[in-house]
């Protein structure tokens, strides 16, 4: 019966709280007399007892009311309330002096000892607040008798898992119990907290297998990512969820709630640490300027706008195909920062006259160029569409960079177009050698001082059509999770981690580089899905199936960051280098790409896989080749 009114009731009224502070003033009170004469009631008697009990009552009121004391949701006493309390007993303690002062001027003696006023305020101080405490208790113990909890474990028994715990136990709607902390560090192993055990992380296993255990929340300030996949994987192959408490510059307004801590997700599990860079100086040279990025609404292109938008820009010329996706993105950028002059509009990269017209209004200093198809299947199907967009496209922004004197024009490559095995990757090469071949033929151009600059990078973990959305649906529909080749790997970056690399290659770059950036190592596509089947709360094989699809045309085993005759040299960062390629004549690949328009309109596609082939003799397109075993590749 107790428990279910406990659970009826949510917060304690506050009238119960003023009485039950006025009894432990008055119980504090006597208590002050009795130690003050040794329990000598016919002393106490001689001291007007109950004169000095309205006193200390009546200023106690009046404290009450002036700090508010009585205002604390009692459940969720903390130190604050304590501090309060403490205000409300010192200005108790000095109204008291204050009229015991008056009363001795008037009538030559104290109305109450002052030895009974400090024991009194010393006891009441700690009544009131302990009783709060014990309410906070109560509540808490009968409110987790009712709701069915979770045994959770925190992985981090420093700040950051201290302030996990409290939120965790504060929430009344929270389901969670923590039953033990988990660390590494061997000194803190064997040491209680507010009465839950710290266990080094060598037991954790044995301690998710002894407690029940649930669910494991990491609350580690700084944590590698191979620890990270660790504690994950441990915690995976038990069907134990995992989430992370998020640092302190993530919190809201300050303050860390429980509906903050975020499940792992694949994201979080890159086979090496996050890429940091922090050449503030060199980002600033990109700041006040005015920019130009294509392909806008897509993953890259949207990110690169944000990231941007945090340098303040002058103005920011936002140019895509996709209506839809262009209007949310204005949406959204409008409300991160009014004050940047924004600039969107609906164009082909295709369309030079378009496209003039853009870089006329826009007068761009720098153009982030990503605009592309990306899709090696869909590309496979469709490679004229690819040379349009992909070649010829990238061929008229960068001619337009030089006709209208843009300071940086940035290219945004892919690994894919290192050895071609797809159309693809194929037509991302020749639009990177037309680029570099352009930034050594400028002075041709009078007053030409554009300078180019090409990035190629990996997988982008979470883009638009990439392996983790499709594998995502497929798990949300109930399987199976279809990989084309059980040892296909792939070099994966984080959306947010390219995007920075490529601004800060843009900035250090000084015209003619491709840069590559370092990526770890390669990760295995069948691991991947087996990750985020886990992730889900599923088994791989059991709940859902992994089907191999066999390779896609066009589809490598293994991406390469560098082709067979290119090399790699240092550059400031770590992570970021610069790739030695092979020079191309900008006569030659110039002619050789207005080829393209001729067979574009003439319709043939093999004709373009051959000019292509022509251009970049280290594509290797294998089985269309097969089936047309007939066609000289030399022969146009």
């Amino acid at each position: 019966m107790f428990a279910q009114f406990i659970n009826r009731l949510t917060i304690l009224p506050r009238w119960i709280i003023i009485i039950l502070d006025t009894i432990i003033i008055g119980m504090s009170t006597l208590l002050g007399y009795l130690l003050r004469f040794n329990f000598n009631f016919d002393e106490i008697t001689l001291f007007n007892l109950q004169a000095g009990l309205l006193l200390t009552i009546s200023c106690g009121w009046v404290a009450t009311l002036v700090t508010r004391s009585y205002a604390g949701i009692v459940r969720y006493t903390g130190i604050e309330d304590g501090l309060r309390i403490m205000y409300a007993s010192l200005l108790s303690l000095g109204l008291a002096v204050v009229i015991n002062l008056l009363y001795h001027y008037f009538n030559d003696r104290n109305l109450i000892p002052y030895s009974v006023l400090f024991i009194a305020f010393l006891t009441s101080f700690l009544f009131l607040f302990y009783y709060r405490l014990i309410v906070k208790t109560i509540f808490s113990y009968y409110k987790g008798e009712v709701v069915k909890k979770t045994n959770v474990v925190i992985f981090g028994a420093g700040s950051l898992g201290m302030i996990t715990r409290t939120v965790l136990e504060a929430d009344s709607e929270s389901k969670f119990r923590v039953i033990a902390f988990v660390e590494d560090d061997y000194n803190k192993s064997g040491k209680v907290i507010n009465g839950v055990k710290i266990f080094h992380s060598s037991e954790l296993e044995r301690v998710i297998d002894r407690n029940n255990v649930k669910e494991l929340i990491i609350a580690v300030k700084d944590i590698t990512n191979k620890r990270k996949n660790e504690i994950v994987e441990s915690c995976l192959s038990r069907q134990i969820k995992v989430r992370i408490a998020p640092p302190t510059e993530k919190w809201v307004k300050g303050e860390f709630r429980i509906r903050q801590l975020k499940e792992v997700n694949i994201n979080d599990l890159l086979g090496r640490d996050v890429i940091h860079l922090a050449n503030e100086p060199l980002l600033q040279s990109l700041t006040r300027k005015d920019v130009l990025i294509t392909g806008a609404a897509g993953s890259i292109g949207s990110e690169l706008s944000r990231q941007l938008l945090d340098l303040r820009p002058s103005a920011l010329t936002l140019v895509d195909q996709a209506e839809s996706a262009l209007f949310d993105l204005e949406q959204e950028l409008r409300s991160i920062n009014p004050l940047v002059k924004l600039n969107f509009f609906i164009a082909d990269i295709t369309n030079k006259a378009r496209m003039d017209s853009i870089f006329s209004l826009s007068r761009p200093q720098l153009v982030f160029h990503a605009a592309a198809y990306k899709h090696v299947p869909v590309m496979e199907s469709n490679p004229a569409e690819a040379v349009c967009t992909n070649i010829l496209g990238t061929k008229i922004i960068a001619d337009l960079a030089v006709q209208h004197k843009v300071e940086k024009f940035v290219m945004v490559s892919t690994d894919k177009a290192v050895n071609p095995t797809s159309v693809m990757g194929c037509t991302k090469r020749i639009a990177e050698i037309y680029v570099h071949a352009l930034a050594g033929a400028l002075d041709r151009w009078s007053g030409a001082k554009t300078q180019f600059i090409t990035t190629r990078f990996g997988n982008v973990l979470g883009s638009t059509g990439s392996v983790i959305p499709v594998f995502r649906k497929q798990i949300e529909s109930g399987g199976p999770v279809t990989v084309t080749h059980p040892e296909i790997t792939r070099y994966f970056m984080t959306i947010p981690e390219a995007c920075r690399l490529v601004l800060e290659a843009g900035a250090m770059g000084k015209g003619g580089e491709i840069f590559i950036f370092d990526m770890g190592s390669p990760v295995r596509i069948i691991d991947l899905a087996k990750k985020m089947i886990r992730l889900s709360g599923l088994e791989p094989g059991k709940d859902i199936d992994i089907v191999f699809t066999g390779l896609r045309e066009g589809e490598k085993l293994h991406e390469e960051l560098l082709g067979e005759e290119e090399d790699s040299l240092p550059t400031h960062h770590p992570k970021i280098l610069k790739a030695r390629v092979r020079h191309y004549d900008y006569d030659y690949v110039s002619d050789m790409i207005d080829l393209f328009n001729d067979l574009l309109h003439n319709q043939n596609e093999w004709k373009l896989l051959a000019l292509m082939k022509e251009i970049v003799p280290e594509y290797n397109y294998k089985s269309k080749a097969a089936a047309m075993g007939e066609i000289d590749y030399l022969r146009l």
